[in-house]
Formats: C-alpha cells, sequence, structure tokens
C-alpha cells in the first residue's frame, strides 16, 4: 500500500473521531482539526520519534500545538497509536479510543487546549492562548542542546496567530541561536474566528516574512502526505530553521462546514451520519486502498535519563558575594537587592547544571549578567522580548532545567498571559522583576511596577492540584534576604516571582537568617501597634519606629517578605494590645494590604489600615522624594501611626 494511500485512510478515520469528541462535548473546534489532520497523522504516524508507551522520555521528539484548539485531532492520533496518559508514571495507562468522547469533561486527561498538567504528558505546555508555542519550543530546544540530546521539535502554528509578535521574537531568538532542531509548521487554511485572515496573514506572506527573519521555507500542499512527509523529513537537515508554510483546508473532507463561520461549533448530533459519509466519500475522491498493520512506522528514541531532582546547597551568603565580586559591598554591608539576586544566581549555577537563565536586554541590571559573565553557556539573552522570555523559560522548564527569567518587574506585566499559562502548565519557573516599587524614582513610573505584587499574590491562594500554590512570591528587604530568597525558588517546585529593588540598602539580617516559602520575621518588638511591611519599604518604617521608641511608642514590625503566609500565625505574631494593624508598601492596593486585611477579616479579631502607592507616580530624584510625592515618606508614616494612636 502506498504511504499516501496509509496517511488518507488514517486521516479520515481520526477526522470522524475529531468530529464525533467534539459533538460529544458540545463544544470544540472539528474543522480546525481536520486541517492540522494530515500534518497531525504524518508526524505521529511516521516522522516523529518518540514512545506512545514513554511520553515521559526527555529523548523523544516533540510536538508542541500552538494552535492550541485544534488538539482534537491530536488526541484522536494519540489513541490510535496506543499513546499512554496520565499525570505520573504510577499512573500510565493507555488512552482508549472510546474515552475520546470524554473530551472537555472535567474528570478527563483531555481538556479543551492542551494542558499536560491533567495527565496528558505528550505535550510540554499549556497552549491555547495563541502565539506562545514557538517561544515553548525555543526552550525546549535550548534545552536539548544543553543536554547534548538528538530530538526534534515540531511546532503546529496558525496563520490566524501568526499576527501574534511574540510568534517574531521566537522566530528571531530561534534563528539567531541557530536552533536547526526546531521546525515552524504555519497551518495557512486562510480563515480565523470572525472571518478570513489578513492579506498579511497569507501562506505568500508568512514564507516572506520566514525568509526574512532567516529561516529557509517550505511552501507545501498541507493535505499532501508525501509532501508533507518530504517536507518535515528534509526540514532538520537544513543549516538554518526551517519554517514550512502548508496550504490547507480548514474542515478538510466536510464541504458542508467549511464557511467561514463554522470556527468552534460542533457538528450536531443529527448531522453527523452526513459529515461521515462525506469524509468517506474522500476515498473514493482520492483513490485510498484499504490499509495494513505494516504500514504504521513509528520511531523508537533511545532512552534519555531525567535530570536529577534534589535540593541545592548555594552555600554561604559571604561566599557567594565575593565570588561575585561584591566583598566591598560585604565588608560595607550596604547592597541592593538586585545585586545579591546575580550573586545568589551564580551560587546555585555553580552548585547544580539544571541552573540556567534568560534575560531581556537588561541583565546589567537585573544583575543576572553575573552569571552571564562567569558561565555564558548557562545564560541566554533574548533582548527585548518579555514575552518570549516567559514561554521559553516555560520550555526548559518542560526540558529539566530550573530556569530563572529576570527583567525590570514593569517590563515583565507585558507576559502576564505567559505567566498564567504557564501556571497552568505547572511550569517550574522562577521569574525576578527588578527595579519594583516607586524606589527607583528618577526613572519615573513608565518603569515601575505597582500591580506585580497583587497579581503575584491572586495565584498563590490558588491550589495547583498537588496541595501547592499556582505560584509564590518573595519581597526581599535587603540583601541576605535577597540572596536566601533566591536559593528558596530554587528548591521549590513551582512557580516562583521575587521583585528586588534598585537602591542600596543597609543589611537587615544575619547572613544565616532563614528564609522559606510563605515566611516572616519580627524585627522589632512592640505592644502598641503591629507594622506589616516588605521589601524597600521596611527601610524607612524602621527608621521612624526608631524615632518613635525614644518618645515611648513601642511598634512592633514584621517582615511579610513571602506570599502564601500562614494567617493564623501572622496574626498571633502581630498581636497588640490595640489589636490594630499597619500596612505599608509601595505599590497599589492589592497587595499586602489586600492579603492582612482579608487574614483579619476572616479571623475576626483585628482592625487593619493600610499605607500603598495612592496616586500615579512621576519621576523624581531621589528615593526620598518619590516617597514624599507618593505619600509613603518617613514623615507620613510617622504621622498616619500617631493618628492611629489617638
Amino acid at each position: 500500500m502506498a504511504f499516501s494511500d496509509f496517511i488518507h485512510d488514517k486521516a479520515i478515520e481520526l477526522g470522524k473521531d475529531s468530529i464525533r469528541m467534539t459533538t460529544a462535548a458540545g463544544s470544540g473546534h472539528p474543522t480546525s482539526s481536520l486541517s492540522i489532520i494530515h500534518i497531525v497523522t504524518v508526524l505521529m504516524h511516521d516522522v516523529m520519534n518518540y514512545d506512545p508507551a514513554d511520553p515521559w522520555n526527555p529523548g523523544s521528539d516533540r510536538l508542541v500545538l500552538s494552535e492550541g484548539h485544534a488538539v482534537p485531532a491530536v488526541y484522536a492520533a494519540y489513541a490510535d497509536v496506543a499513546g499512554v496518559v496520565g499525570k505520573s508514571r504510577a499512573e500510565a495507562r493507555v488512552l482508549k479510543r472510546d474515552e475520546l468522547i470524554e473530551l472537555r469533561e472535567a474528570d478527563s486527561v483531555l481538556d479543551g487546549h492542551p494542558n499536560p498538567a491533567e495527565g496528558f504528558p505528550f505535550f510540554d505546555a499549556a497552549t491555547g492562548s495563541l502565539g506562545q508555542g514557538l517561544s515553548v519550543a525555543a526552550g525546549l530546544a535550548l534545552a536539548a542542546r544543553k543536554r547534548k540530546i538528538d530530538k526534534k521539535i515540531y511546532t503546529i502554528i496558525g496563520d490566524g496567530e501568526s499576527r501574534e509578535g511574540q510568534i517574531w521574537e521566537a522566530m528571531d531568538f530561534i534563528a539567531e541561536n541557530k536552533l536547526t532542531n526546531v521546525v515552524a509548521i504555519f497551518n495557512c487554511n486562510g480563515h480565523g474566528q470572525a472571518g478570513h485572515v489578513s492579506v498579511q496573514q497569507s501562506a505568500e506572506s508568512v514564507a516572506a516574512k520566514a525568509k526574512a527573519f532567516g529561516w529557509h521555507a517550505m511552501s507545501i500542499d498541507g493535505h499532501n502526505p508525501d509532501a508533507v512527509r518530504e517536507a518535515l523529513i528534509n526540514a532538520t537537515k537544513q543549516d538554518k530553521p526551517t519554517a514550512i508554510i502548508a496550504k490547507t483546508t480548514k474542515g478538510w473532507g466536510c464541504p458542508t462546514i467549511q464557511d467561514v463561520s463554522n470556527h468552534g461549533k460542533p457538528v450536531p448530533k443529527d448531522k453527523l451520519d452526513a459529515m461521515f459519509a462525506e469524509l468517506d466519500s474522500m476515498r473514493t475522491k482520492l483513490n485510498v486502498n484499504a490499509p495494513t498493520a505494516e504500514d504504521a512506522v513509528i520511531g523508537k528514541p533511545a532512552a534519555a535519563v531525567a535530570m536529577e531532582r534534589k535540593n541545592i546547597n548555594a552555600g554561604s551568603f559571604d561566599n557567594a558575594l565575593r565570588d561575585a565580586g561584591f566583598g566591598s559591598a560585604l565588608e560595607k554591608k550596604e547592597m541592593a537587592t538586585r545585586r545579591a539576586y546575580g550573586a545568589a544566581l551564580l551560587a546555585l549555577a555553580k552548585a547544580d547544571p539544571r541552573i540556567v537563565a534568560l534575560d531581556g536586554d537588561v541583565s546589567n541590571s537585573t544583575f543576572a549578567e553575573v552569571l552571564g559573565k562567569a558561565m555564558p553557556d548557562r545564560f541566554f539573552e533574548c533582548k527585548i522580548a518579555e514575552q518570549h522570555v516567559i514561554s521559553a523559560a516555560a520550555g526548559m522548564a518542560a526540558g529539566g532545567f530550573v530556569p530563572f527569567a529576570s527583567s525590570f518587574a514593569k517590563f515583565i506585566s507585558r507576559a502576564y498571559d505567559q505567566i498564567e499559562m504557564a501556571q497552568i502548565t505547572r511550569a517550574n519557573i522562577k521569574i525576578v522583576g527588578s527595579h519594583a516599587g516607586i524606589s527607583l524614582a528618577a526613572d519615573g513610573p513608565s518603569q515601575m511596577s505597582l500591580h506585580d505584587v497583587a497579581f503575584f499574590r491572586c495565584a498563590t491562594r490558588a491550589d495547583n492540584g498537588n496541595g501547592s500554590p499556582a505560584s509564590v512570591s518573595f519581597q526581599p528587604s535587603d540583601a541576605v534576604a535577597a540572596f536566601h530568597c533566591t536559593v528558596a525558588m530554587a528548591n521549590h517546585e513551582g512557580m516562583c516571582y521575587m521583585r528586588t529593588h534598585r537602591p542600596d540598602v543597609p543589611f537587615i539580617y544575619d547572613a544565616n537568617t532563614e528564609f522559606k516559602v510563605g515566611g516572616f520575621h519580627t524585627i522589632n518588638e512592640g505592644d502598641d501597634l503591629t507594622i506589616i511591611s516588605a521589601g524597600y519599604m521596611i527601610h524607612p518604617v524602621r527608621d521612624v519606629i526608631s524615632k518613635l521608641a525614644g518618645e515611648g511608642i513601642k511598634c512592633k514590625l514584621i517582615d511579610a517578605y513571602s506570599f502564601p503566609f500562614d494567617e493564623t500565625k501572622l496574626l498571633a505574631a502581630a498581636n497588640n494590645k490595640r489589636n490594630r494593624i499597619l500596612t505599608v508598601e509601595d505599590n497599589y492596593i492589592g497587595g499586602l494590604a489586600g492579603a492582612v486585611a482579608e487574614a483579619a477579616a476572616r479571623a475576626g479579631t483585628m482592625r487593619v489600615d493600610s499605607m500603598t502607592c495612592d496616586r500615579i507616580p512621576k519621576s523624581a530624584r531621589s528615593p526620598e522624594a518619590i516617597l514624599e510625592y507618593t505619600g509613603l515618606s518617613p514623615a507620613h508614616i510617622e504621622k498616619k501611626i500617631r493618628g492611629l494612636l489617638g
């Protein structure tokens, strides 16, 4: 039997399954699935070198479905090759064809869009928010190169989503780094959701753009099995990455549902037989012979060993600072938290080969450059492309590494969607936002992050399905805290965020002080009022407390440096004779103030007042000046405390 007959026959049967499962679900994208059905069939039944019985094998070729809504085609093909599903090897079982109709059920491993964390380990990342898959592929390719594993990363991208800027961030990065093991497959069916794609996303335009970005571009008929196979086999033989521009038909094989208005519409139950008849008629039209068992050929990759997960000992704070070239700061006992992050990153990388760093052209400000200069093979410069930074980090995490992704905290906000997708994936990535809050002063509000604490804090109360938070976060107040919080991030399994600040500040903590997820420290004792703060604001609050102590006013100061904190323990530590708490932070409301107020409301024992940045800031020549402008200066804090004490 000819190869093309085998693929056409499979595509027809898998197309029926795609229609059947979306109809059973009452939602989904059968026409998009039919559009990629030949590409998926050739990949999963012939070209890809993977073991369906062991989707966790690091040596396998990988498929990233950036066009996530077309996932029924992959589910159908995976069931056809007896692929294994489950959240771990201990739960592994073969996906059966009759399970396909459970698509989108709450207890099914078949989510509406790719979601490996729910038990479909064939994928490495959650996709569906369009434009992110190629960056994930870049991260997977980097991980494979670092580990010297010969594997290919295939990515299917919709023509409509190719308007997303992140696609071209990734195209740039992949070409620059000569990641020839990445194959980008643009599915050009000419249809978006609301109508036809722009002429700028036509197959011809996409091919021209790919060439302009330094890629080898091949245009093919995406429903011609031989053409698809030849393009995929030749793709990784080039001296630069290859983009395959596949012209396809949305709703292939079913003329009745090929109208542009059918995006995301399942076939009604009473129309199923008619759709199946249309697909069956394709056998006659294409003159397809009946398949035989030996026509299926799936490669068997060499088993690769997973990278060992272990606790990382980064050594002492003092040694780390000296190794990073910060000995003078150690003697002076004054240093910005961002610099301490750089020292910790280098110490961690020396202790564990899994530690890598990605940055967005600000490594000399985030101090990720400390690692980049000392160990350049462990540092990846992504340039000004924050969305790509986060998704590529998710890909590297899937490849077994522990990636730290850094930029200005303000610029990281461009990638909040990518961060949410990484949370859905349960990606083990560590995000560091430098120049957080308002203390950088002179650069003004375009460089200040004021929403980040609330954004990341909200995810700390969500269970990731394994009894851990969807994300944890840290706000270190001095260099010692920043060093130990960075180490805690590396040893925590799951997403972490840490904000660091620009100004140098004096050391508060002893070098051996312990910092952990959800921890807090009582810096100053007192029973008149409890002040809870974090990050840079700890320092002006300490100054005020010291001044008031001279008048006999004793305030307690708690450094709540991590979310999610233990509410019961924190409120017990915050207890005072007036049962009042004041929170102080240099960001907008919704962060520490919200967390403490919610805890107090649940307990019903304390009243919480707050001081936050309550106006849009501007440039100022010093941290002191910007604190004055936003009502957070020591004078403002003192006035607030005196008012609360009557």
